[in-house]
């Protein structure tokens, strides 16, 4: 699973696949409607393969957490972003017991869990490593 080119930008919803750079940023597709943006270099734009979960010991991966919600459930849908805050907080613990309950906030996993079914949907996720180019 590469991350590298799928984008999040701040401000605007869903994610985007990294289509071209552009002088004054980047050409994107968005994965939910397939239609094409400029993304201006203003713009806060963060690739998925840089973002990472606060955990007690040590930060982990953006793309380790959707492997673990994958293994989850068997390949199929994770909970609904818009649960109540209860349900979200508790099927966090059941992915990623060990995540840092002061610093990652409910608005970032709606968000994982947003991401994880954009991603999902168009089977952009698998258990397999990437191969190290050597």
């Amino acid at each position: 699973m590469d991350l590298s080119t799928i984008l999040s930008i701040s401000g605007k919803p869903g994610l985007y696949k990294l289509i071209s750079q552009t002088k004054s940023g980047a050409l994107v597709e968005s994965l939910t409607d397939s239609r094409r943006y400029p993304a201006f270099a203003h713009e806060k734009i963060s690739s998925l393969e840089d973002i990472s979960i606060f955990t007690t010991e040590n930060d982990i991966s953006l793309k380790k957490v959707f492997q673990k919600i994958y293994e989850k459930e068997n390949g199929g849908d994770c909970i609904d972003n818009k649960a109540p805050e209860k349900e979200i907080r508790s099927y966090m613990e059941q992915v990623l017991p060990e995540y840092d309950k002061d610093r990652v906030y409910l608005s970032d996993m709606r968000k994982l869990f947003s991401w994880y079914k954009i991603l999902n949907a168009k089977k952009l996720i698998d258990l397999e490593e990437d191969k190290v180019e050597e």
